[in-house]
């Protein structure tokens, strides 16, 4: 059996791939397990290792991230700028990981009290295509500094960038494997540790299998994100950020804003701009560095959208910004009625009014997803609503976004667990209690 890969704006063909089998799986763990006992035992040699993986990335930025974009349509700038994002979480582990691991020590009545950080083993990361390497980067590069071992099972229409992302590593103890989701489900078992970073679907078979085998997980899901604009804001500077907020990566994006939630007075001028704003951007080819909305990732990620604004019709007024072509889908407003209870991953952009700061916070709410949320306005006023908000990140006069400084994850449906920051590299960690007398 094979796997192919396909640019989504030409629809050729990129590479064929073959598919391993569940016993190869299970060798390929074997043998990282293997090389792991000796990767856990020197931190310092870990931080050399790693040091050695970045050189090989800096080389290879515009190679990578056009392979990147080749396969999955991410326009090529977004595509460069995420790995140099990547090269900064390289800095920040390398510099504080150590200091993360260290021992704790705890006063007690003993001797010596402490609690210490010892790897798991080897961890099976589950990764999404939208983000094709920072996804990656932000769950393996923790979990191998902490001492574990990664085997990276990638999304099918990035193959070509999964076993580059392993060259690119060069470490014995991270390997990539082209298969299938049931055969990597069925792999679970063998492991250690799971990180999924996907939709919510997906996510609660792989959590339930990892619960089942009683194997630790974190999971980083879907997202409806609330863009609230307070009528304090600065509308200049709302609207400016509105279009990253919405359309970075073609609107394929768990922390994207979907939901754009804005003051009653201001809501007439604001939709007017934001849709001169979405009319403006360039639309076309990936590879085109002046473009900044590409094809969506496949043929069958177009049809969803497609699906999803005919069922927006029926829910408010859809305002598209011109005539779709190919897996193309251009910026669209939707001034909705009603509510919309599913995850749009595409550049479609939900608003709706609200007149008091209570419904504001309702509506915010008003979703199954909890990753992150946007609020725009005078900054004393806007943080007052961020101990009702019911997420993993609220950002105040900025859009949401991961910072490897940061512990990033959502909550309900959004996620269990968190990554980046210390956070993150302790959750594949055994946190263990040591008592001396």
């Amino acid at each position: 059996m094979e796997i192919s890969t396909f640019n989504p704006f030409t629809e050729k063909e990129l590479g064929r791939y073959k598919v391993a089998s569940l016993e190869d799986v299970k060798e390929t763990i074997r043998n990282l397990k293997e090389n792991q006992l000796k990767w856990r035992e020197n931190i310092d040699k870990r931080i050399d290792m790693l040091k050695e993986s970045k050189k090989n990335f800096e080389k290879n930025v515009e190679s990578l991230a056009t392979l990147m974009s080749s396969e999955m349509g991410k326009p090529i700038s977004q595509s460069i700028a995420e790995v140099q994002k990547t090269l900064r979480l390289f800095d920040y582990y390398i510099e504080n990981g150590e200091k993360f691991l260290e021992n704790e020590y705890i006063h007690t009545e003993a001797k010596k009290s402490y609690i210490r950080f010892d790897p798991l083993g080897v961890i099976i990361i589950i990764m999404p295509w939208n983000f094709p390497l920072w996804q990656v980067a932000r769950a393996a590069i923790p979990a191998l500094l902490a001492g574990n071992a990664v085997l990276l099972k990638h999304a099918s229409i990035v193959s070509g960038s999964s076993l580059k992302i392993q060259e690119l590593f060069n470490l014995d103890t991270f390997r990539s494997t082209i298969t299938t989701g049931k055969i990597i489900d069925d792999a679970i078992k063998f492991s250690d540790g799971v990180s999924f970073t996907g939709s919510t679907a997906a996510g609660s078979i792989i959590a339930a299998e990892a619960g089942k085998n009683i194997k630790k997980f974190v999971m980083e899901l879907g997202g409806s994100d609330p863009y609230i604009v307070l009528d304090s804001s600065n509308i200049d500077e709302a609207v400016k950020n509105s279009v990253y907020a919405r359309l970075q990566n073609n609107g394929q994006s768990c922390i994207a804003s979907k939901r754009f939630l804005i003051n009653d007075s201001i809501y007439d001028e604001f939709s007017r701009r934001m849709l001169e704003e979405y009319s403006r951007v360039k639309v076309g080819d990936q590879l085109d560095k002046d473009t900044y909305i590409g094809p969506l990732s496949s043929v069958s990620q177009k049809d969803i959208i497609t699906k999803q604004l005919k069922e927006l019709k029926s829910m408010g007024t859809v305002i598209s910004t011109g005539d779709n072509f190919g897996n193309v889908i251009r910026p669209a407003l939707v001034k909705m009625d009603k509510d919309y209870g599913e995850e749009v991953f595409g550049p479609i952009a939900m608003l709706s009014r609200f007149k008091t700061i209570d419904e504001a916070i309702k509506l915010a709410n008003d979703t199954p997803y909890g990753l992150g949320c946007s609020i725009w306005g005078d900054p004393d006023n806007a943080e007052k609503l961020v101990p009702y908000i019911e997420s993993g990140t609220v950002s105040i006069n900025k859009i949401v976004a991961s910072d490897p400084r940061l512990p990033f994850g959502g909550t309900k449906k959004s996620g269990i667990g968190r990554e980046l920051s210390r956070y993150g590299i302790l959750e594949f960690t055994n946190i263990k209690t040591v008592w001396v007398n």
